[in-house]
């Protein structure tokens, strides 16, 4: 699905391409923040 996602961007328009980027920093952002509450709720554990 990420392969397919990437090769259409090379060859799509701007807004395609913008749109596709958006959706890959959000995905990112997701990631970090889920990450990131995972390791809060570790350490209050610990507390």
């Amino acid at each position: 699905m990420i392969g397919e996602l990437i090769s259409n961007m090379g060859h799509s328009t701007t807004a395609g391409f913008v749109g596709v980027s958006l959706i890959f920093g959000y995905l990112a952002w997701m990631l970090f923040m889920i990450f990131r509450r995972i390791n809060e709720t570790k350490n209050e554990g610990h507390h």
